[in-house]
């Protein structure tokens, strides 16, 4: 058949008729719903709300940017499959459903977010001060590099979230938090407590005898796996690292020169200009200000009131060139004589009239200063250019089942030899492991192959790698009892005078709760009764443990209780008062638990308004590309 629509499109005629069945093939695919062929696969939106699609590309970036967070954050890499089992890509696909809710809603209501307020936020960022603590433009574009964020779509960004927040605040605003609420509160933080109690220490216990052999074998039988040997292997560790290969001797001074040259303006102070600025709506509203300027007939002051700016307004700040956001601005205020007015600068944010009020010199450490400091940067430079290549020769020498001992040997690098280690990056003996690079990785790496497996080379946080090689594998087995007698004898006494304590304390609380007073009771157990007054919760008090204080506000006032003490002691006590002090509304602590409780409300409110929001405009998703755009298929 193709051979024949070929024959058939030599002629004028027969292309004609190709053409017609060829667009009849394509529209009816297209009306049948088989138009994602054309298309590259469907929609490219995982979820709509009202009208406002969730793009793929978005959760995807979202995901994987919450998965290296987290990532940083447990010091291990995480999976896709761990993702997905902690629930990660729904609570992605969560928060951008709530965003993409409240920019429906921004837009609904009309709400606009100006562009001074934008340039306010990003500059009050704190990820993008440089040194001197001010808002720098190299920071903010390295850090949005770094992110692969461009910085249109970043300023976009800020600008919904703006308008998200007045959005958020305006329905939070001034809540009122219920004066029963806050009593409730205050009663619960405010409430102190008194018991007089005794202490059980270890020794109330008694004589322990040794136990008996029968014993012994009994309790190790029965908690076996208390006394285990955990797996332990033996790695041979192969690391390369920037700072491994960098030789700052082998950096010329000529080298280390040109770069101190140029990036002069970070060894030592760079100028800054206190700066005025007028903002005007176009060109022409700012060169007519400008005439009048030079004329005489208006000082830049009055201009500024006219345009209904205070001093505050008028005053830009004193900054650095890099630390001004608008790159036009900054090369006009820089360049301008101090005190003049600047001929009309079209800024990022509309055109604007300049003064510069106050010049503040730059101040440059000399080279002598700073030599080392930068033959160090340009080693580590020259290293990080040549890791590639000295990965590439490793890797070779690996393809060639080449030990890691000679290709160390070969590349003159150093060979990290681990005896033995366990999951927890402890040694046989309990201590801690410390050779081994970016550990929570490369240990899970290590306990994952096999020996002798051909393991791929681990990237560590430093831009380095790590190869390791597994030459023995210790498995985990439970340790004869011959060999740990002394433990299981040491943890059989512990747990025999728990129990006994236990007991001991058991009988001295039915004794107090018929009657008997407490110095009695202590009496006759050999302790000395002792009183603990203005208990609060959460914290232990003079005898008492968190876990006692814990135990005094759940037991009624006239009862007696029992709790754990330090080690195996047991506290045994008798709640003699509870108080509240009198609610003062005004009170500080009164205002600060109604901040808080303000905060709570907040969220439980704005969460029922974004669920009312969400309910109005529709939320749908596609799962299919929910699916894919995550990389999952279950």
């Amino acid at each position: 058949m193709l051979q024949g629509f070929r024959a058939a499109s030599q002629s004028w005629l027969g292309k004609i008729v190709v053409t017609v069945v060829f667009g009849l093939l394509i529209a009816g695919l297209a009306i049948f719903g088989i138009a994602d062929i054309f298309r590259g696969g469907g929609s490219n939106a995982v979820a709509t709300v009202g009208s406002t699609p969730i793009p793929a590309e978005a959760l995807r970036t979202a995901y994987q940017n919450q998965i290296q967070r987290l990532s940083r954050q447990s010091r291990r890499p995480i999976t896709p499959d761990q993702a997905r089992a902690l629930g990660l890509d729904r609570q992605v696909l969560s928060q951008l459903i709530t965003e993409a809710s409240l920019d429906q809603k921004t837009r609904d209501l009309g709400l606009r977010i100006p562009d001074s307020a934008v340039v306010r936020l990003i500059q009050e960022e704190p990820a993008f001060k440089g040194p001197s603590g001010a808002f720098d433009v190299s920071t903010f574009r390295d850090t949005l590099r770094q992110a692969g964020l461009t910085e249109q779509g970043f300023v976009q960004e800020q600008r919904a979230v703006a308008a998200r927040l007045q959005l958020a605040e305006a329905i939070t605003a001034d809540l009122p938090v219920p004066l029963a609420a806050r009593e409730a509160i205050h009663r619960y933080t405010a409430e102190r407590r008194a018991a007089a109690y005794f202490t059980l220490p270890e020794s109330a216990a008694g004589e322990i005898p040794a136990p008996t052999e029968e014993a012994v074998t009994t309790f190790y039988n029965e908690r076996k796996s208390a006394f285990r040997a955990p797996e332990v292997r033996s790695v041979n560790l192969l690391v390369l690292d920037p700072a491994t290969l960098a030789k700052p001797d082998a950096v010329t001074e000529p080298e280390a020169r040109a770069r101190y040259e140029s990036e002069k303006s970070r060894f030592g102070t760079p100028e800054k200009r206190t700066i005025q600025q007028i903002v005007f709506p176009n060109d022409a509203d700012a060169a007519a200000a400008l005439a009048r300027l030079r004329s005489g007939e208006i000082t830049f002051e009055q201009v500024a009131t006219e345009r209904g700016l205070d001093a505050k307004a008028l005053d830009l700040g004193t900054f650095a060139k890099s630390e001004l956001f608008d790159p036009a601005v900054a090369d006009a205020a820089f360049a301008a004589e101090p005190n003049a007015v600047s001929e009309p600068v079209k800024g990022r944010f509309g055109t604007v009239l300049l003064r510069v009020t106050a010049v503040q010199p730059g101040a440059r450490k000399a080279f002598e200063e700073v030599a080392a400091e930068v033959r160090r940067e340009v080693a580590l430079d020259k290293a990080r250019d040549g890791l590639e290549k000295v990965h590439d020769a490793i890797e070779d020498q690996r393809a060639g089942a080449k030990p890691l001992a000679d290709i160390a040997r070969e590349q003159g690098l150093s060979l990290v030899t681990v005896p033995a280690v366990d999951a927890q990056g402890r040694d046989p003996q309990g201590k801690a492991v410390d050779a081994i690079p970016d550990k929570d990785a490369t240990l899970s790496a290590i306990f994952r192959s096999d020996m002798g497996a051909d393991n791929e080379a681990l990237r560590t946080r430093s831009g380095g790698y790590v190869w390791y090689d597994v030459t023995k594998v210790d498995p985990a087995h439970d340790k004869p009892l011959a060999e740990v007698r002394d433990a299981v004898v040491a943890q059989w006494r512990a747990d025999e005078i728990a129990r006994r304590l236990a007991a001991k304390a058991r009988e001295a609380t039915e004794r107090l709760d018929k009657g008997e007073a407490i110095d009695e009771v202590a009496k006759s157990l050999g302790q000395d009764a002792k009183t603990a007054t203005d208990i609060a919760r959460g914290r232990g008090r003079d005898g008492l443990s968190t876990e006692g204080v814990a135990r005094v506000f759940t037991t009624p006032v006239g009862k007696a209780g029992t709790a754990a003490g330090e080690e195996t002691a047991r506290v045994v006590f008798r709640v003699t008062s509870a108080t509240v002090p009198a609610f003062v509304p005004s009170a500080q602590g009164a205002l600060a638990v109604e901040q808080q409780y303000r905060t709570a409300l907040a969220d439980d409110i704005l969460a029922e308004y974004i669920a009312d929001v969400q309910k109005q405009a529709g939320v749908s998703v596609n799962e299919g590309a929910f699916r894919r755009a995550i990389g999952g298929e279950y």
